[in-house]
């Protein structure tokens, strides 16, 4: 009985706290483009004795909860890593229950009606199935208003540059240039325009969750003047008020862009 009335009041107390943190946000000045390392779930599985399978399952729940928390502020775009191409070398077994759940969530989220879905990744790395699932979510859900969420399936930032000046220099190559005047005439600006999210807006907030301090690839090109907010909690675990903190931490920064 104490230990449930201890948890009651744990929990009344961190929503007091959420609560205060968010009255003094200025969400005018709030990131416009979050990405989001969702890391820990085998961890968060493992300290609460659960399955890795059911790790992964509140996982990909919580991923509705961070869009709300999202939805209310000035949020325009979110990128969520769900897997790397890292990933798709974890051993068979665990690997198809992480691709059904993935496939699971991506589609939650284009039946949603709420978020325009967009892939970011390697489609060619990917099961036939899972392109599928990909492809008809961005079908459904790729034309509403509303936040654009970024799925990175299959996703890893050397892969993305790689695929990007490929395709530039498959574009030019088209267009009758030679390699020689495509070098000279090279930008930063003509590989961003080949990336998987080109059009978008390089995301202003990276966090990563599970107690890492490291970007692991993710966004490599996009995320140089990101901020970036390692928060020790895994990410079932991930509560509103570790959103909140993120977002008052980033308020906080003075971006400086370089100069």
């Amino acid at each position: 009985m104490w230990n449930r009335l201890h948890k009651t009041l744990r929990r009344l107390a961190v929503r007091l706290y959420a609560r205060r943190v968010e009255g003094r946000l200025d969400t005018d000045g709030g990131p416009k483009h979050i990405g989001v390392i969702l890391d820990g779930n085998r961890r968060w599985a493992k300290a609460a004795g659960n399955t890795t399978r059911q790790g992964h399952e509140a996982g990909a729940a919580k991923i509705r909860e961070l869009l709300g928390w999202c939805a209310e502020t000035d949020v325009e775009v979110v990128t969520l890593w769900l897997l790397s191409t890292d990933n798709l070398n974890r051993e068979a077994r665990e690997l198809e229950e992480l691709l059904g759940i993935v496939e699971g969530a991506v589609r939650d989220l284009a039946e949603d009606g709420r978020w325009r879905v967009h892939h970011v990744g390697a489609v060619e790395v990917l099961p036939e199935r899972t392109r599928k699932v990909l492809r008809e979510a961005e079908e459904l859900a790729g034309d509403r208003d509303g936040i654009v969420v970024n799925v990175a399936v299959g996703y890893g930032g050397r892969q993305e540059i790689t695929d990007a000046v490929r395709s530039l220099l498959a574009k030019r190559a088209a267009e009758g240039q030679s390699l020689a005047e495509v070098a000279e005439g090279l930008s930063v600006e003509d590989i961003s325009e080949h990336l998987y999210t080109r059009g978008q807006p390089d995301p202003d907030l990276v966090i990563r969750t599970s107690g890492e301090q490291r970007l692991s690839g993710f966004m490599l090109w996009q995320s140089a003047h990101s901020e970036y907010y390692f928060c020790e909690a895994y990410w079932p675990a991930f509560r509103k008020v570790d959103f909140l903190r993120a977002l008052r931490d980033y308020a906080a920064r003075h971006r400086r862009y370089g100069i």
